[in-house]
């Protein structure tokens, strides 16, 4: 109930930012219309849509994790967090008060990348739930990095984190913009490394129906989102305790 509480708070801290919230929910929109009009343009296939969908649906979260810091990373700086904190919540409390309300807006993030990607011609399946479904530990990942960040950084040091070298990460790393076998060995093992081009190849593994393609990539997303949700808690921990003492 704590968090609960803590997460209707935290929502409506969300919906008075509508500018920085329609950027975040429509930016990814921008990028398959972009995109596709280049493909219409070229006479390869480079940006087809039952690739490229995924992977901007990826690359959209990264965009969540900016909230999350800005978001914790504000009430850090204020009075507010140090009132929070003579309260009987938890370390996870907060986490989860901050985590509940951007499960929802990702999720809307994504939908709207798909709604989109259909108007362009993308085919309406069940596969499309499917990969909604499939990038929920992606979101969780994202949410965490951002409520890590925003519980070791100031609001102006997340900016630049979560905002330009989480975003650029992303992009490269997930293979939206291009297959990552065109870039090296080196390259290829270091983004395999990493839970972003497994976040996308299973979103494309559950939108083009191989569904037994699904689990071996999403478990890397699992790992990395339980493991980042874990470190995020305890960095929050010891900000606590470092501020109350």
């Amino acid at each position: 109930m704590k968090a609960w509480a803590y997460a209707k708070r935290n929502t409506m801290e969300i919906l008075r930012d509508p500018l920085n919230l329609a950027f975040g929910l429509g930016f990814p929109l921008v990028l398959i219309m972009l995109l596709t009009a280049i493909q219409a343009n070229v006479p390869v296939e480079l940006f087809e849509l039952d690739q490229m969908t995924p992977g901007i649906a990826i690359f959209g979260l990264s965009f969540i994790s900016l909230f999350s810091s800005v978001l914790i990373a504000k009430d850090r700086s204020s009075s507010f967090m140090m009132r929070m904190f003579s309260s009987p919540m938890t370390s996870g409390d907060f986490i989860a008060g901050y985590t509940l309300p951007l499960i929802p807006m990702a999720i809307v993030q994504i939908g709207i990348c798909f709604l989109a990607a259909m108007v362009l011609g993308l085919g309406a399946t069940w596969n499309i739930l499917l990969c909604i479904f499939v990038s929920v530990p992606a979101i969780l990942f994202f949410i965490a990095i951002g409520l890590f960040c925003g519980s070791v950084f100031t609001d102006k040091q997340v900016g630049g984190i979560c905002g330009a070298l989480l975003t650029n990460l992303t992009g490269w790393l997930s293979g939206t913009w291009f297959d990552i076998n065109l870039v090296g060995k080196g390259f290829k093992i270091v983004a395999e490394a990493l839970p972003f081009v497994h976040a996308a190849d299973a979103g494309r593994a559950a939108l083009s129906g191989n569904y037994s393609e699904i689990m071996p990539d999403l478990w890397w997303v699992i790992g990395y989102a339980v493991a980042m949700i874990a470190i995020a808690i305890v960095a929050f921990k010891k900000k606590m305790n470092s501020d109350n003492n």
